[in-house]
């Protein structure tokens, strides 16, 4: 019992991650200009009315490239195309991934190691390599061939994750007294085991979705991703090599926008992570 008189003290409530605010910030800002875009930019994306290789200026924010078009314009329809792969490699990805793993984490014993065993083996390829064997096998290089091959890609990160987080799910007691009371696989999977994977699961595909960010550049880098008119920043960096010397800011403003983007989604998932586990968050 309490004494009279004496309140009873709360338990300190954890104090907000900055990194997720931080996180979410940059994020939420990539989001709004590429949102933007679809109404309104500075310029027009293919006028090459500017000055070739200006300085930037309040004209030109960012200054323009080697064939006269804004720089700061092309930059914003990157920012719109590096969220479109990202969001659409890692819909396939876990649409694939997720399915994947909980196929291996059901099924009998043959069958799991043999997913597991195919699951390994894309993982062993690097996500870039796999990625351009993908577009390279297409008839051409499109933005959507780079999504669906940076989703495959992605698929096999995802598919072994949720193998090995359903199958410890599975082994827990309340699954056997499910499975005991005659409840359906189906029923187990939608009522228990996804809902006890997805915090995990949220945590990579944010990763993932910086991961796909930063491919989808190098493809655009070396010709295999989006192709011109899309500005993708990868483009963007590959048509500044030539020049980097004479006009540098044509290869920093893009290489930074591409840095803040990786940053913010970095950060917004260890933020994520915090929250998935307070554990975690409290011991900072």
């Amino acid at each position: 019992m309490t004494a009279p008189g004496l309140a009873v003290a709360s338990p300190p409530r954890p104090k907000r991650s900055w990194t997720f605010s931080i996180g979410v910030l940059l994020v939420s800002l990539n989001i709004a200009v590429a949102l933007l875009t679809l109404v309104w930019t500075p310029y027009d994306p293919s006028s090459t009315a500017g000055g070739r290789l200006e300085m930037p200026s309040l004209a030109h924010l960012a200054g323009t490239d080697r064939l006269g078009r804004d720089l700061f314009t092309q930059i914003m329809i990157g920012a719109r195309i590096a969220l479109l792969v990202g969001a659409g490699a890692v819909t396939i990805g876990a649409s694939i991934g997720v399915t994947l793993g909980l196929l291996a984490a059901f099924a009998s014993k043959w069958l799991d190691d043999t997913l597991a065993a195919m699951l390994d083996i894309l993982i062993a390829f690097p996500t870039l390599l796999l990625a351009m064997l993908v577009v390279a096998a297409s008839d051409n290089a499109t933005l959507w061939s780079a999504i669906i091959a940076l989703g495959i890609a992605l698929s096999a990160i995802v598919g072994r994750l949720t193998r090995i987080l359903a199958k410890r799910v599975l082994q827990m007691d309340y699954i056997t007294a499910a499975r005991t009371s005659g409840t359906s696989w189906p029923a187990i999977v939608f009522r228990h085991v996804l809902p006890n994977i997805w915090p995990t699961l949220l945590v990579n595909f944010a990763l993932q979705f910086g991961l796909a960010a930063i491919a989808e550049a190098s493809l655009s880098y070396l010709g295999l991703g989006a192709p011109p008119p899309n500005s993708s920043w990868g483009r963007l960096l590959q048509e500044a090599q030539s020049t980097v010397y004479t006009a540098p800011f044509g290869a920093i403003a893009p290489g930074l926008a591409l840095l803040l983007l990786v940053i913010g989604i970095n950060l917004f998932a260890d933020g994520l992570r915090d929250i998935a586990d307070p554990t975690r968050r409290t011991s900072r």
